[in-house]
């Protein structure tokens, strides 16, 4: 695996996720808010896409931090995502 990045930054988060066709999502079953996820492809069960405006309404809130990959080891594009506490 290769180095791994943190970003707060909303448009290179909008930027990388899009460039890999990913969606804004929420976990469902979570509670108020849900926990937020990036969606490639095919909706997973347990998903609802939610705007760009509002993952970052409640990214800010939560005061979190991007987590992600632009590449795997060999070179090719991640997907590698987490969003995590900023303190991590």
């Amino acid at each position: 695996m290769t180095d791994s990045k943190t970003t707060t930054d909303h448009k290179t988060i909008q930027r990388w996720a899009e460039e890999r066709k990913g969606v804004p999502s929420k976990v469902t079953e979570s509670g108020e808010g849900g926990i937020l996820r990036i969606d490639f492809g095919e909706p997973e069960e347990g998903l609802e896409k939610i705007s760009w405006e509002n993952l970052f309404e409640v990214f800010e809130e939560r005061k979190l931090a991007f987590l992600y990959q632009e590449k795997t080891a060999d070179g090719k594009m991640s997907r590698f995502n987490k969003f995590v506490s900023k303190s991590e």
